[in-house]
């Protein structure tokens, strides 16, 4: 095999220049972000302090049983489509085509807001500067790290995330200290591990556990797109499966752990109003210019996750081109492996969205968010499914399970246990009113998708049908 064989997926032309570090990295940046550093506190003000940590316990559990899904999958077809792809081989091609446009969703309704939330936080330091201007500029940024090469975008999303890593792990070494009494601090030993008991264990119920679940899930999106990187990934087979584990056991890690610190260190009441709980607990502790620090690690995580959502998009719309549901025009690469066109138009429905929250924000803008709040859950969903099917092709077909290079273990049993998980979020909103929305637009758009694919493929099998006739006869 040449050298340019080994670099590019002989399936789509991408360029194979991720390494386990990148793809981890994409993983956790897609995670780790705002959800976590400013409205974590309000999962434990709504469920609890107990209530929260195991809606995240939950959270996490499920996170590994749809990773695990999904690394079998990748690991057997590492393709840059992912879940989609194989929805469309295994559960049919209208599923395939719903997950895709579902994911594009939910990452191009992020982008828009991502760069307008770092651009409003940025005039914290340049108040005379207006709003657009560094909007503009991160997403100019953005763009180019995405177009230039995958490469450029990896290592860019690799020290982005970085940044948020090292600042979870201080936080939960800091917070670790105060609550072992390491630290002599007034503030939170007046609290001390009396949160979890001072209302009673579940101080509103157990039904908000249920009713967090989404906020959980969505808080957790982001570890699919290891799937996606499949595709652009060195030496897939090796390199997934290390990030896989790497990723779930970090994340469970990470977002517990904070969940955990989080509701020690702050009573519940408080939790939901402060506007970040971490610059609430480094206060506490006395680290100076926490606010500043914080604003920081904030930008960086918008950075991040508006970097690793365009990424994300353009592959989805690259994928529905490739299946022939779009334009040609979007599965082009440029010389350097990027979909510049699907790139562009992802960028674009950024914008468009962004504009909808500015004119249309209790109608369209709303059933964007709400969809794409959804989304997510279904995706999952689509994994675990996918996954139990392609199993079933797999041996059906006589294949030795023992022959998967990476396999679910505990089959079926895990991926059954990661959809009654999702349903169980899915269910949950139905009771909780500010979240009830989701359902009233996701499903109807969910079932639009379906609609809108049958009709264009019965379009698309009558154009096939009358090419023949059409075309000169050569009997004469």
């Amino acid at each position: 095999m040449s050298i340019k064989q080994q670099q590019l997926d002989p399936r789509s032309g991408f360029k194979q220049e991720m390494q386990t570090r990148h793809i981890v990295m994409l993983a956790l940046g897609g995670v780790i972000g705002t959800g976590l550093f400013l409205t974590s506190g309000y999962t434990v003000n709504q469920a609890g302090p107990l209530g929260a940590v195991i809606a995240y316990i939950i959270g996490a559990l499920m996170v590994y049983m749809v990773m695990m899904c999904l690394g079998e999958l990748a690991v057997q077809m590492p393709e840059t489509g992912s879940f989609s792809t194989y929805a469309t081989r295994f559960l049919g091609p209208g599923t395939g085509y719903t997950v895709a446009w579902l994911y594009w969703l939910t990452w191009t309704v992020a982008i828009g807001s991502e760069f307008t939330a770092a651009g409003i936080l940025m005039t914290r330091w340049f108040p005379d500067t207006p709003v657009w201007i560094w909007s503009a500029l991160f997403a100019g940024v953005v763009f180019l790290t995405n177009v230039i090469s995958v490469r450029l975008f990896a290592e860019t999303e690799f020290w982005l995330s970085l940044i948020k890593v090292i600042t979870v792990v201080v936080f939960l070494v800091i917070g670790g200290g105060a609550i072992l009494g390491l630290l002599n601090i007034d503030q939170v030993h007046s609290i001390g591990l009396g949160n979890f008991t001072r209302e009673g264990l579940f101080p509103t119920g157990f039904m908000p556990i249920a009713m967090t679940l989404l906020a959980v899930a969505f808080a957790f999106s982001g570890t699919e797109l290891i799937g996606i990187a499949a595709g652009e990934t060195k030496d897939p087979q090796r390199n997934v499966p290390r990030a896989i584990r790497t990723t779930v056991l970090r994340l469970a890690i990470f977002f517990v752990g904070t969940i955990f610190v989080l509701a020690t260190l702050l009573p519940r009441e408080q939790a939901g109003l402060v506007e970040s709980p971490f610059v609430t607990v480094f206060t506490y502790i006395g680290i100076p210019y926490s606010a500043d620090i914080m604003n920081f690690v904030i930008i960086s995580a918008l950075l991040s996750a508006a970097n690793s959502g365009l990424y994300a998009a353009s592959r989805m719309l690259w994928t529905l081109s490739d299946q022939g549901h779009l334009p040609k025009q979007f599965s082009a690469l440029t010389r350097m492996g990027t979909p510049l066109n699907a790139i562009i138009v992802s960028m674009a429905g950024g914008a468009a969205s962004l504009l909808s929250s500015v004119f249309a924000a209790d109608t369209i803008y709303l059933a964007l968010v709400s969809i794409s709040g959804l989304a997510v859950v279904v995706v999952w969903m689509s994994i675990a499914a996918s996954q139990i099917a392609f199993r079933r092709h797999y041996v059906a077909n006589g294949g030795d399970i023992r022959d998967l290079k990476f396999r679910v273990r505990g089959y079926p049993w895990v991926p059954l246990g990661a959809l009654v998980c999702c349903s169980l979020a899915c269910v949950g909103i139905a009771f909780d009113p500010e979240q009830r929305v989701a359902l009233y637009f996701g499903l109807p758009f969910i079932a639009w998708c379906y609609f809108v694919y049958y009709i264009t493929r019965k379009s698309r099998e009558r154009r096939l049908a009358l090419a023949p006739l059409a075309q000169p006869s050569d009997a004469f």
